[in-house]
């Protein structure tokens, strides 16, 4: 006589009888789709990557090894003389003269460009009419070829018949020598770049300003705080990934400024006396004006090691200046003062 092996359940009485579980057979259909699940997002984004491979990170490395070599462009080889390039780069005095009107033209554009960024995103976060046209309205310079940008404003900003310099001597004043003063050629060049990245990065900082709750605005509305308290403890810290990746991206454009310097006058070599010579500028005189491609490479490097140290240290400083907490850890601190003191 066979006996029923029997096991309790948790829901029903100790003497109902159980079957035993069969091992389920996964099919091939099964198998592929669990494959699908597993796989297909990696397969899904690999196009990028081996683009980026073949098109990006190939001549990066290349570019590197030319940078140790004196490449002769007709041969399409070179002879290796370790850091020389680097060495030749540093000592030339245009080289340091790039890298002063470099930054000089990344701060007359970055911080301005950041700040009247945030003003138009706040303005346009609030309840207006035409949201849409505005929004649109703001990222028309962006859509504009740079080379149309800088002519435009080349003219303007012209020695003796420009825009600006008529507009100057109409009302009394003296004109402005753009092209030969130094702080003026970089003012004219920076305000070509905040006009046409102002409107692209109000975007960005507005699209995040959408995001934060408008429960945290009603309840700062009810304890009194008026409108820019409300920025200044909900808004700007909730943006604090949007502005390290606003103020990265800039410092990158910033300094790999080219075709604004580039239009601004009629030959394209920074000046007569460097006055608006740019890195990239300069790098570009070496490359294809000097046709020294190893030097041009160290140069190339140089630029990316000096963005990656600007870049660490504006993600420190943006750390540091935007607060970690949110606008709700501010509303409830406000509510617990208020509970104590009642």
């Amino acid at each position: 006589m066979t006996s029923t092996a029997t096991r309790p359940t948790a829901s029903g009485p100790a003497d109902r009888p159980t079957p035993e579980r069969v091992p389920r057979v996964l099919s091939f259909s099964h198998r592929v789709s669990r494959w699908d699940l597993k796989f297909s997002p990696y397969l899904y984004i690999s196009p990028f990557f081996i683009l980026f491979a073949i098109v990006g990170l190939f001549p990066i490395v290349y570019t590197a090894v030319i940078s140790f070599q004196e490449w002769d462009l007709v041969r399409n080889s070179g002879t290796f003389v370790g850091f020389d390039q680097y060495i030749w780069i540093l000592s030339q005095a245009d080289f340091w003269v790039a890298l002063r009107n470099t930054f000089s033209i990344f701060l007359l554009s970055s911080v301005p460009q950041l700040i009247l960024a945030l003003f138009i995103a706040a303005m346009l976060d609030r309840n207006i009419r035409a949201k849409t046209f505005w929004r649109m309205s703001v990222l028309l310079p962006y859509v504009m070829a740079p080379v149309a940008v800088a002519l435009i404003f080349s003219n303007m900003f012209g020695d003796n018949h420009g825009l600006v310099n008529n507009i100057l001597t109409s009302i009394g004043l003296d004109p402005i020598a753009w092209h030969k003063d130094p702080f003026w050629s970089h003012i004219a060049i920076a305000t070509m770049v905040n006009f046409r990245w102002t409107g692209y990065n109000a975007l960005i900082l507005l699209a995040a300003m959408q995001a934060v709750p408008r429960e945290y605005y009603e309840a700062a509305t009810v304890d009194g705080a008026n409108a820019f308290r409300q920025f200044w403890s909900i808004t700007l810290p909730s943006l604090k990934p949007t502005l390290i990746f606003v103020i990265i991206t800039s410092t990158i454009g910033g300094l790999q400024i080219f075709d604004e310097p580039r239009m601004f006058d009629q030959t394209g070599r920074g000046g007569a006396a460097g006055q608006w010579l740019t890195i990239t500028l300069y790098l570009y005189n070496i490359g294809w004006g000097e046709f020294n491609f190893g030097r041009a490479a160290a140069l190339a490097w140089i630029l990316f090691i000096i963005i990656l140290a600007i870049g660490l240290i504006n993600l420190g400083i943006t750390r540091r200046l935007v607060r970690d907490e949110g606008g709700r850890g501010v509303i409830q601190r406000r509510r617990r003062r208020k509970g104590a003191q009642q």
